[in-house]
């Protein structure tokens, strides 16, 4: 189900020209929001009696091939008791230094989130707690593998990534309770086991 329009015009009654336009695309309504305002709009929209946008399906990125056109940070929202989508977006240029504020105060489970868009296209998401890579090791050196401009293979030779792999220390990243986690692993039920072996994660954001 669509957000209703009625929550467009509220919003555009709410913040004005800090929304920038709106689109229904096969079904799914957008709305752009100006950068500087994302965190303050996002935080109304979970918050305001009648909107309730209290789950956060997912925090995102998009770059086209148009060198030209910005990065958008997308943020897939939905209102579990009225069953309605809303995706907000705001553009960053290029040009300018990448920094969103993050949403990890209003929704907690933006936090991973948020740390894979850094990790894939450099975005900064200010205030977060903890960010840092999460898909590519600490001392990956190459850039942002989802951006338009890396090269297929990287920017380093195979030789090269392969000898920083070997020289890479992953236990270096972690905390010491992430490392005694590990070290009891053998020790945990033989449900959790299986259910960490397959990557299962927690739905509820």
């Amino acid at each position: 189900m669509s957000v209703p329009s009625s929550s467009v015009a509220a919003l555009r009654e709410r913040f004005g020209d800090a929304i920038l336009l709106h689109a229904v695309l096969s079904g799914d309504t957008i709305v752009y929001v100006r950068a500087d305002r994302a965190h303050e709009i996002l935080a109304w929209l979970r918050d305001e009696p009648g909107q309730g946008f209290n789950y956060l399906t997912d925090v995102t990125a998009v770059e086209y091939r148009d060198a030209e056109r910005p990065i958008e940070v997308v943020w897939q929202l939905r209102s579990l008791e009225r069953k309605a989508d809303l995706r907000v977006k705001a553009e960053l240029d290029k040009a300018a230094p990448l920094e969103v504020d993050t949403v990890c105060d209003l929704w907690k489970g933006a936090n991973w989130l948020e740390r894979e868009v850094f990790d894939m296209f450099g975005v900064q998401f200010r205030g977060h707690p903890d960010l840092r890579r999460i898909l590519m090791w600490e001392t990956y050196s190459e850039g942002y593998p989802l951006r338009k401009d890396f090269p297929l293979r990287g920017h380093l030779s195979r030789a090269e990534q392969t000898r920083q792999a070997l020289a890479a220390n992953p236990e270096a990243h972690y905390s010491l309770e992430e490392l005694s986690i590990a070290e009891a692993f053998h020790e945990l039920p033989d449900d959790v086991r299986e259910r960490l072996r397959h990557g299962e994660r927690g739905k509820v954001r």
